[in-house]
């Protein structure tokens, strides 16, 4: 039975789709093999019993019968060239079929392998060669049959031409079906490099976020511990709390990540869902002597889980900056609803956007906070803030969905 646990089920070790959908010639495309052998053996069956049955039915000389057997193997068995060298195997066919017309008794099944050859030859993209062989040797059967006895009756000219076309309609048919499901697995495939590229992208930013905001969370409180030691043993165990606290929840988020690329669950969330309700204990995390968070709340309601998410990320991520760069000694975070849209606004008093984006600059918490916004169809914009130092402020839709 197939893994429930896992995302794709497999068939001989394989991804179903692994080479594309079934429709791109993924899983359902015919075995190299088949399609070699199968005209080989198609056109053998056709001529070569025909060709040794009226060798003993006419009584033909040694000669004759062993030259007409012969002709009725070759241009079966050089089929199997027509994957490197499509156009010459229609030329080789070609002389063996306009042998076979003229030099063996005019009596017998059609030269199967020169149709195959045809079909062959165009669908690989040697149109030319195999227009050039077979006209060459269509005329040349007409214009020297006469001369070695054939009978070339108006009907059968007629018929045997229209025969040679429509061998070059389906080779052109399963040419332009064989480019089109080329385009189709190249984009499914570009496809899958986008989505991987995608997945990538929001694994390092769900890192970025976690571990860099655990850290600077960690360094305030160990700040706090070791300034208070000696005067004020409670706060510094306090702030050990906190580390450990800090800590357990950060590696609980990075081994749910970790879990997640080990499964391949794309679909599932990287960590859970935060929610605005954590912010409080986010803010707490923060504060110390000397940097203070104020936290003003005021929605009536929460929005979606999702933009309770992207609103958290954007103000953990924007009070992680403070803490790393700004060198401010407070930092105001409001929520508010203006029309339909949730409005977070991150002020601090630190040293200002420009020497905040000196240090920093565009980098990845930035970015990753654009990123945030932009997938619910919001937007992030930094400025100078009232407090003197950087102002975050981010506008999400209210109902956003990503």
């Amino acid at each position: 039975m197939p893994d429930p646990h896992s995302p794709v089920e497999t068939w001989n070790g394989r991804p179903p789709w692994a080479g594309g959908p079934p429709w791109a010639g993924g899983e359902r495309r015919p075995p190299a093999g088949f399609v070699l052998w199968a005209p080989v053996v198609v056109s053998l069956l056709v001529q070569l019993p025909a060709a040794i049955g009226i060798a003993f039915w006419l009584r033909l000389d040694a000669g004759t019968a062993a030259l007409q057997i012969a002709l009725a193997v070759i241009g079966p068995f050089a089929l199997l060239a027509s994957r490197r060298f499509p156009g010459p195997t229609v030329a080789v066919v070609t002389l063996a079929a306009l042998a076979d017309v003229l030099l063996t008794p005019d009596a017998g099944p059609p030269y199967a392998a020169l149709a195959f050859a045809i079909v062959l030859g165009v669908a690989r993209g040697a149109v030319v060669w195999a227009a050039a062989s077979v006209v060459t040797g269509w005329a040349a059967a007409i214009a020297l049959g006469p001369v070695l006895g054939v009978s070339w009756h108006p009907a059968r000219i007629a018929i045997t031409t229209l025969a040679l076309a429509a061998c070059f309609g389906i080779g052109w048919f399963a040419r332009a079906r064989r480019a089109r499901f080329a385009a189709m697995r190249a984009e499914a495939a570009n496809r899958r490099r986008t989505a991987e590229e995608r997945e990538r992208v929001r694994i390092a930013r769900e890192l970025h976020d976690v571990i860099g905001h655990a850290l600077s969370q960690i360094n305030v409180q160990a700040s706090v511990g070791l300034h208070l030691m000696d005067r004020d043993a409670e706060q510094a165990r306090t702030a050990l709390a906190n580390i450990k606290e800090t800590s357990k929840t950060a590696l609980d988020e990075v081994r749910s990540v970790l879990g997640v690329i080990r499964d391949g669950d794309g679909g599932a969330p990287l960590v859970p869902q935060a929610e605005l309700a954590e912010l409080p204990r986010l803010v707490r995390g923060l504060a110390s002597p000397g940097f203070s968070v104020a936290l003003d709340d005021r929605l009536d309601a929460p929005p979606g889980r999702a933009v309770q998410f992207a609103a958290y990320r954007i103000v953990q991520e924007a009070l992680t900056n403070v803490v790393r760069h700004a060198g401010a000694r407070h930092a105001d975070v409001v929520l508010e609803r203006a029309d339909d849209l949730l409005v977070v606004t991150v002020d601090d008093d630190g040293s200002g956007l420009d020497a905040a984006a000196d240090e920093a600059g565009e980098g990845r918490g930035i970015l990753g906070m654009r990123e945030r916004a932009a997938l619910l169809g919001g937007t992030v914009e930094l400025g100078r803030g009232t407090l003197g130092g950087t102002r975050v402020r981010a506008e999400l839709p209210w109902g956003g969905t990503a």
